[in-house]
């Protein structure tokens, strides 16, 4: 008997902790996020905005994939990465690289997609990429399977994407983005998408 609740008790205390290393508190992703170890010599950063919770929870449950695009960005001349679509071998995970003209607030959209996590760095030149909870907005075209995208209209909160920043947008993250940023109209963009683990 004395055997049996040995056991009972290693395994109810193997699961709490198993359990309380997958729960993420602000304060616990607050400090993983700014450590950037994750970003194994990446000169690149996550914006300050980042969902740092999402993120943590992403990371962690698929880390083998955000490794490799981590990889990825660390060892692309971006620079003379010429325009078009590319995959990460081994990820699930797709790369597009653009080279156009900013727009007017007015002809840009919002969007969100629910299968893919969007990574959006401006290599060159600059945008602004206006982010909001999905929540807050009201949707114009509900969500189409085949194309993993949904549209609303609302407001939400401008950043400014230059070099040395990326931006990380999460299933619950409506983005609106290629806006036209003071002193800039153009820009050389990487889009990678990233599998949403569920």
């Amino acid at each position: 008997m004395k055997n049996i609740l040995c056991i009972i008790a290693f395994v109810t205390l193997t699961l709490f902790t198993a359990s309380a290393q997958t729960e993420w508190t602000q304060a616990k992703a607050d400090k993983w996020f700014a450590d950037h170890k994750y970003l194994d010599g990446l000169k690149l950063v996550p914006a300050p905005s980042t969902n740092k919770i999402e993120f943590a929870k992403q990371y962690n449950a698929n880390k083998t994939v955000w490794d490799k695009v981590f990889a990825y960005l660390k060892n692309t001349n971006l620079d003379a990465l010429p325009v078009g679509k590319y995959t990460i071998e081994g990820t699930g995970a797709t790369v597009a690289v653009t080279d156009n003209p900013t727009k007017e607030y007015e002809k840009t959209a919002w969007e969100s997609h629910r299968k893919f996590i969007d990574l959006q760095y401006a290599i060159t030149g600059a945008e602004k990429m206006e982010a909001a909870p999905i929540t807050s907005l009201q949707v114009t075209e509900p969500y189409l399977d085949a194309k993993d995208v949904a549209h609303y209209q609302g407001t939400g909160t401008q950043y400014e994407a230059r070099q040395g920043t990326f931006f990380l947008f999460f299933p619950a993250d409506a983005h609106r983005v290629n806006i036209k940023a003071d002193g800039a109209d153009h820009d050389k963009k990487i889009v990678i998408k990233i599998p949403y683990v569920q």
